[in-house]
């Protein structure tokens, strides 16, 4: 279980105990601007691990009902793979979820998804994104947004920063990442 179950796992009863959507909407902004930094200081973490192992430098976690549950990086590099973007390793290592539960979650990123990974964002109708930074690459936000996904972009100085200097040191790696022939 995450360390912060404790300290934020009695939100729950505070969800549950809404019974219309609009509530429901309300009070997942609510925890969304209340927790933001917290979990999103928690994708960077998991940035700051795939970069010391090699890797492109950007994380994820899902959240459900203030509950950490499933935390990943970047891990293209590590392990060979064409899909484990940040986003995608995430919501592996959350496993396997029922559809109400990806309706309740929000998915925090340190940069913005890509096209693949707005993808599973749309499939499992994740109806809030917490970008850390949109600065240095930009993904579909304005589709993710006419398909009803909220999105929340903080560019937070750490985030870009960490990007802007992985970009320069690697733009090689980068440009294979996003799919870029330079």
């Amino acid at each position: 279980m995450d360390a912060n179950y404790n300290r934020i796992g009695g939100l729950r009863a505070e969800w549950r105990a809404l019974s219309s959507r609009a509530d429901i909407c309300t009070l997942r902004e609510r925890l969304v601007h209340r927790y933001m930094d917290e979990f999103l200081r928690a994708a960077l973490v998991e940035a700051q691990k795939g970069h010391a192992a090699g890797g492109i430098p950007i994380g994820s976690v899902l959240v459900i009902d203030g509950t950490i549950v499933g935390r990943g990086h970047n891990q293209r590099v590590q392990k060979s793979s064409a899909v484990l973007h940040a986003e995608m390793d995430c919501l592996e290592n959350a496993g396997r979820l029922q559809p109400s539960d990806y309706r309740r979650a929000t998915l925090y990123s340190t940069l913005s998804p890509c096209d693949m990974c707005s993808g599973a964002i749309l499939l499992y109708k994740i109806p809030i994104v917490v970008v850390g930074e949109n600065q240095t690459f930009r993904g579909p936000e304005e589709y993710l947004r006419s398909r009803g996904v909220k999105i929340h972009v903080i560019n937070s100085a750490e985030c870009i920063e960490l990007m802007q200097r992985f970009m320069r040191e690697h733009p090689a790696l980068w440009n294979e990442d996003i799919g870029e022939v330079k």
